[in-house]
């Protein structure tokens, strides 16, 4: 909410409680047990950037956040919160919303490409180890050498599968390529398809440049993305997540200190982020973090614990909004002293002991002032929200889908030539090359025999490369040994032998 001065107002305890607009990209936190309003605090954070003329990113677990898109009304528990914290006429009304959806269910399908993913977000996706990670990194590497788009799953399918088929060509480059790492990749791709995540793969890939806009009264579009399905696979929601991070800091250009942001990310359930992921992704993490406030954007990540974020990241988190904890349990306690130890000071709070007090609603809020200290912290309550608390209707949310500045721009879906279709085509071309090449050698040899001449050397020696450029790779072993006296038997015998030839001319041309 913004004052009538254009502040940014979020709390009040014994005085307003305003954000610095231009320190809102130093990035931010709402922490606080489930039921102490962490997600009314988002709400009144989007709107209050949405006020500012800034766009702002969040996801929707629940489904509430999509009454963001309808004025609220005044019901008892508003009203009171209002008369306590003085105000008399509150202005609700409704913020521009673009819906976004995986799926492309319940809002605009949200897209990248295989290739825009890479190796190392779909290594955690897949939930590899270090050495399959290597190998499909090995697979990208491999594509991009032979021009191959990997564009959607059956593009990165068919890679796979070639590269394992031609794996001992590619050993003497590329080192080892085991075929366990193989079917490991595999097998991780079937679940995810099984998870409906290969609906997130393909074209017209995202545009990250549709998140950042305004509508015609200067207010930031508030982009929501429909995370209720997608939760059910927590590790491709939060790898999806890690992804549109490192878009905004890939292809947005510096921007150095603005007055406001020019994108706000908010990242719901932000422990998914960091369970298991390992040290490299951590670490990637801690760079975007650190260096994206260059871009003009502020990240705020929401959680139940603020242990749930690595510390290296934490301490780079300025703005702070910290709900009630619970100290049941020991850990319960060390996140309780956590958190206190975080904030600023205030000589007439006991930090620790206020985290376990606050009500529904109310916070322990920290904002950093013009120079980008640390505001001392403060006891407050959070302003209502001005949007509708809780869920529209179906028939709403897609008259509002309709009316979209992107609507029509990724709802079809697009198939073009890549990995998939040139392998196949490589395949096919490769079967019948091969295919002419036997029956024009049985030809040969059919007229040989009824001519009734005899096998001259010339004649042998080339009967004896066709069968040895099938028989090779079994010499090793007893089978092979047969194979090869059963060939040589029928040569020096008399009777009609049948070589097989195969064409040698490279991998698929490449």
């Amino acid at each position: 909410m913004l004052d009538q001065s254009g502040n940014p107002y979020i709390a009040k305890s014994d005085k307003e409680i305003y954000l610095i607009p231009k320190m809102a990209n130093r990035h931010g936190l709402i922490a606080g047990a489930t039921g102490t309003g962490k997600t009314v605090s988002l709400q009144v954070m989007a709107e209050t950037f949405s006020s500012m003329g800034v766009p702002v990113f969040v996801t929707d677990i629940k489904g509430d956040l999509s009454g963001i898109s309808k004025a609220g009304s005044g019901n008892p528990r508003i009203t009171e919160r209002l008369t306590q914290l003085g105000i008399g006429e509150f202005p609700f009304h409704q913020f521009p919303v673009c819906f976004w959806d995986i799926f492309g269910e319940q809002g605009h399908p949200l897209r990248t490409t295989i290739s825009e993913m890479g190796p190392l977000l779909l290594s955690r996706l897949l939930n590899l180890n270090d050495i399959q990670s290597s190998v499909l990194s090995l697979v990208f590497k491999i594509a991009d050498s032979n021009g191959l788009l990997l564009l959607d799953m059956k593009d990165l399918r068919k890679m796979v599968e070639f590269v394992g088929e031609n794996r001992e060509k590619f050993i003497s480059e590329f080192g080892n390529i085991s075929p366990a790492s193989i079917g490991a990749i595999q097998r991780g791709l079937v679940t995810l398809e099984e998870d409906g995540a290969e609906k997130f793969f393909g074209e017209p890939a995202l545009n990250i440049l549709d998140f950042i806009q305004t509508d015609n009264k200067g207010q930031g579009i508030i982009n929501v993305l429909t995370a209720d399905k997608l939760m059910m696979s927590p590790r491709t929601y939060s790898t999806f997540l890690l992804w549109l991070l490192s878009e905004l800091f890939e292809e947005l250009p510096e921007a150095g200190d603005l007055d406001k942001p020019k994108l706000v990310f908010f990242f719901d359930e932000a422990h998914l982020l960091f369970n298991e992921a390992p040290k490299v992704l951590i670490e990637k993490v801690e760079q975007v973090v650190r260096l994206v406030r260059s871009k003009g954007v502020g990240i705020y990540f929401v959680t139940q614990n603020p242990l749930d974020v690595p510390d290296s990241i934490l301490g780079q988190l300025g703005n702070r909004i910290q709900h009630a904890l619970r100290a049941f349990t020991p850990r319960d306690q060390k996140a309780v002293k956590a958190a206190a130890e975080t904030f600023r000071s205030n000589p007439k709070l006991n930090v620790e002991t206020e985290i376990t007090q606050l009500g529904v609603g109310e916070a322990l809020v920290s904002f950093l002032d013009e120079k980008g200290i640390p505001g001392i912290v403060e006891r407050a309550k959070i302003l209502p929200p001005q949007g509708q608390i809780g869920p529209i209707t179906v028939e709403e949310r897609s008259r509002l889908m309709k009316s979209s500045l992107v609507f029509g721009a990724y709802e079809k879906l697009i198939d073009r030539e890549s990995a998939f279709e040139i392998l196949q085509q490589k395949v096919a071309s490769q079967k019948a090359s091969e295919e002419a090449v036997i029956e024009q050698k049985r030809q040969e040899k059919a007229e040989k025999g009824t001519s009734g001449g005899s096998f001259d050397g010339s004649l042998m020696g080339e009967l004896t490369k066709i069968a040895g450029k099938s028989v090779t790779r079994q010499l090793s072993n007893e089978v092979g040994r047969q194979l090869v006296r059963g060939i040589m038997g029928s040569l020096f015998g008399g009777s009609s032998g049948r070589g097989r030839s195969r064409k040698s001319g490279g991998m698929f041309g490449f």
